[in-house]
């Protein structure tokens, strides 16, 4: 049995929500020009790109190293997770899912002067490739608000529930898991075939420590990504969050943020599986 997942970076995105919903009063496929504008404004397209980064975690995920798969690998890896295609598939789904009140109401909030500052720091975050020093610096700066009693530590923490009030997370992370590694057991990228539901339990097994880890990383990277911005300015930003169009927005967001991520690892897995060390396809 491969070694669990270790957290990767789209973990480290936003909170997900796993399944896709359909909200009331979809797009017409005329409004795609919205929607593109939509992915620009709110940094959603930065967070779909920023995806491909992720490629790199499933050698590991499979406990083996990028190296076992030959020196094709990072052209293959870039081929499957193909920013233009993630994003028109984005696109595809929203178009007959989020509807024009709510893509207003989060295009408002992000078109602000406080939105497009949030904006900022969040595409720069999601395109930082030393994901481990990222993390580390937001866990110093968490230490440091605990001992300091900042109140700022609990606006963040608020905000990322506010981000994930369904508490889906951990889920959502289990099921592109399983949608992946059960991919790579089929394509005969294991030396053994796995069990899904033999995987299923073993997750089950780890899902309390998943969730602490997820809890944990979640409040790294917040407190990374926001160190420029002020406590005031977050407050806002998570009654904004809180709002019920915002929660609908970010629900759909994650959903097809995963639904994209486990599709994209679900190719992956069948392109590895005929790839070899000094081997080119």
């Amino acid at each position: 049995m491969p070694r669990m997942m270790p957290l990767p970076r789209f973990m480290m995105l936003v909170l997900p929500a796993l399944l896709v919903v359909t909200l009331a009063g979809p797009l017409r496929a005329a409004d795609r020009d919205r929607l593109e504008a939509f992915l620009e404004i709110t940094g959603f397209g930065v967070a779909l790109d920023s995806l491909a980064l992720s490629a790199a975690d499933a050698p590991r995920m499979l406990g083996m190293e990028a190296s076992d798969f030959g020196s094709d690998w990072e052209r293959v890896a870039s081929e499957v997770f193909d920013t233009g295609e993630m994003r028109n598939t984005a696109l595809d789904i929203l178009s007959q899912t989020l509807s024009e009140d709510d893509l207003t109401h989060a295009a408002g909030l992000y078109a602000s002067d406080l939105g497009q500052r949030l904006v900022e720091v969040e595409n720069a975050s999601h395109m930082v490739k030393d994901d481990s020093g990222k993390r580390d610096t937001g866990e110093e700066m968490v230490t440091e608000m605990m001992r300091a009693g900042d109140t700022r530590l609990q606006v963040i923490k608020k905000m990322n529930a506010a981000i994930d009030q369904s508490g889906n997370a951990v889920r959502a992370v289990q099921e592109v898991q399983v949608r992946f590694l059960m991919a790579a057991s089929h394509a005969g990228v294991l030396e053994r075939a796995i069990d899904e539901d033999s995987l299923r339990a073993l997750l089950k097994q780890g899902e309390a420590e998943l969730r602490i880890e997820l809890k944990a990383g979640a409040l790294a990277n917040a407190a990374y990504t926001y160190a420029d911005i002020s406590t005031e300015d977050l407050r806002a930003y998570r009654d904004a969050l809180e709002h019920p169009r915002m929660q609908r927005v970010y629900e759909l967001m994650n959903a097809v943020q995963f639904e994209i991520m486990a599709g994209r690892y679900e190719r992956l897995a069948a392109r590895m599986a005929d790839l070899h060390p000094g081997q080119e396809l």
